[in-house]
């Protein structure tokens, strides 16, 4: 089993970690400002501010593309986390150290709030949309929603950017995560806003001051995270396996 390991402070506190740190901070205010942008960007151009499917589509579209981007930026120097769910799952599964994993949390939700306030002045002050559940579901549905499809999220995080036997599936890591999280707003949003990632839940809640639910988005994704981070290295990391023969 991958140990799980604290960390030292000197480490923590290295001129890479700190690059580190600061590129966090910078992918994630990049993908908060495009992700809740966009949905301030539908509730502008719709009269009633009613999601429809075309306005999921886009919103589903455009946080596919700016997570592929916050990825690919910050992938060289920090992993491109952009997510308190993906830090968490690879620090269970020993990919990261928890002293460093809770900087990183640190920078995430800085970089979300940041962003949020930029876009409350820079659209003039228009309302910051928070994650919320559908009317018909309860706080456990959410819940259950969210740790699914953030297992789904952080499982491809380390099937793609975090396996050391991932060969040339490197280069299309920050491809699959932003696929799987378009993917997934696409199924969940609806539901439970199919949010994945407490820093994104909890920046636009601080912006408006409103944390009702806000609890379910870090309950929810830090228990799929957690499955994942213990799931997959135990399974696919931790062992030596030949590939299933491709004939017969």
């Amino acid at each position: 089993m991958p140990a799980i390991a604290f960390g030292r402070i000197d480490d923590s506190f290295s001129a890479a970690s700190i690059k580190a740190y600061v590129a966090e901070f910078i992918s994630t205010l990049l993908f908060v400002f495009a992700g809740v942008g966009s949905a301030i960007a539908f509730n502008k151009l719709t009269s009633d501010g009613v999601l429809d499917p075309a306005g999921l589509v886009a919103i589903a579209v455009c946080h596919g593309f700016a997570l592929f981007v916050a990825v690919a930026v910050g992938a060289n120097i920090s992993g491109g986390h952009v997510n308190p769910a993906v830090t968490f799952g690879l620090a269970v599964g020993g990919q990261i150290t928890i002293l460093t994993g809770i900087f990183y949390w640190i920078a995430q939700l800085l970089g979300s709030i940041v962003a949020c306030f930029l876009l409350k002045v820079v659209t003039g002050g228009l309302a910051i949309p928070t994650h919320s559940l559908a009317g018909e579901l309860g706080a456990v549905e959410g819940v259950v929603m969210e740790i699914i499809i953030t297992f789904a999220l952080v499982y491809t995080v380390y099937a793609t950017a975090a396996d050391p036997k991932k060969g040339s599936l490197g280069t299309i890591a920050p491809i699959a995560i932003g696929f799987i999280v378009g993917a997934n707003i696409l199924a969940a949003g609806p539901f439970s806003g199919g949010s994945m990632n407490p820093a994104r839940s909890f920046g636009p809640a601080v912006a408006s001051g409103d944390f009702s639910g806000n609890w379910v988005y870090w309950v929810g994704p830090l228990i799929g995270g957690g499955l994942a981070g213990l799931i997959y290295p135990n399974v696919y990391m931790n062992q030596e396996h030949a590939p299933l023969a491709s004939e017969f």
